[in-house]
């Protein structure tokens, strides 16, 4: 395993790790998700992202039993939570970012995943409602009190995570230290273009989510008939569906996975490994919902040093999507 430090922080993550959105407490049972934990964790990966909205919360109790049970050193892993959706009361006070609810959210990840810190902890969404300075310092006091170690945001514009970094210059406190974007070879803007001032003024860190475009860059919508039971085919996720966007993007799926094949790779590995060989990537978080998924997923940290010069200006000319940068 290659371990990868979380922006300019001190923290160094496995470059590949696993989470949990709709998996664990949701489209696989208990025992699967501690199979794939331990695999995980037995073959270097020290980073475990959950959230309180996954599966309204029981994410985080699998995770929690499964850590509890594993009795793992504590400093050996990262295990995140992140807060703004809420776990799945609606109250007026339940869901964003206040202080109120970030406090408690926090209390309750901790309670959910049996541990008595948080390693990193996220504001899942910016909250429009609450002032920024009002999150800055909520996220400043649970740093002081050792509830958590390193806060961040996901899907966070550039602007708002510098507004962020400028409460906290302004007021001395610690500001965001990484955020979880979407990356992978369809969503490309954020990290490559949106970013770049951030990555080198501020060193910020990126713990990336779907780099396989919640499963399009697989095979298994190249086949003719859609497959049940895939997180595009489950219910309550039409808009995922709507997002991959699946006619738009399948003639360059079924390039990429012959070009995949030349090179003797899957098309997962070969787009785990092209997220991998962004230098401003600290790691990708894998979802699986089966073993050998997971075992032929982690194969691509491998696969990263066949991308080479050519090979990724082959990758540029099917995908032909690379963002432009506006001129500074």
């Amino acid at each position: 395993m290659e371990y990868r430090k979380l922006g300019k922080s001190g923290l160094k993550l496995s470059a590949l790790s696993l989470g949990s959105w709709l998996t664990f407490g949701k489209q696989i049972r208990n025992p699967v998700a501690e199979r794939l934990m331990a695999y995980a964790y037995e073959n270097g990966v020290n980073f475990f992202d959950n959230a309180e909205i996954y599966a309204q919360g029981q994410s985080e109790v699998v995770m929690g039993r499964i850590l509890k049970k594993m009795k793992w050193d504590r400093t050996s892993f990262v295990v995140s939570s992140k807060a703004f959706f809420g776990d799945h009361r609606q109250g007026p006070n339940q869901t964003g970012l206040s202080r109120k609810h970030l406090v408690e959210a926090c209390h309750n990840a901790l309670n959910r995943l049996q541990v008595d810190y948080l390693d990193l902890y996220f504001c899942h969404r910016p909250d429009k409602e609450t002032p920024m300075e009002e999150v800055v310092w909520t996220m400043n006091h649970l740093i002081q009190q050792g509830k958590i170690l390193y806060w961040g945001t996901s899907e966070w514009s550039a602007q708002e995570i510098m507004e962020a970094h400028m409460v906290a210059k302004e007021y001395r406190l610690i500001g965001p230290t990484m955020e979880q974007p979407q990356y992978n070879m369809f969503v490309r803007d954020k990290m490559e273009v949106e970013y770049s001032q951030i990555f080198r003024n501020i060193g910020m860190g990126t713990t990336i989510w779907s780099p396989l475009a919640s499963g399009v860059l697989t095979d298994k919508y190249l086949r003719k008939n859609f497959p049940k039971g895939t997180r595009l085919g489950m219910e309550g996720l039409e808009w995922l569906k709507n997002l991959a966007q699946l006619d738009e993007r399948l003639p360059k799926v079924h390039a990429l996975n012959e070009f995949a094949h030349e090179l003797g790779l899957s098309l997962p590995r070969l787009g785990i490994a092209w997220a991998l060989k962004n230098p401003n990537v600290s790691t990708v978080i894998l979802g699986a919902s089966k073993l050998s998924q997971l075992k032929e997923n982690m194969k691509a940290l491998a696969d990263v040093q066949l991308l080479t010069p050519d090979v990724m200006e082959r990758i540029e000319e099917i995908l032909d999507n690379k963002p432009v940068a506006p001129p500074y």
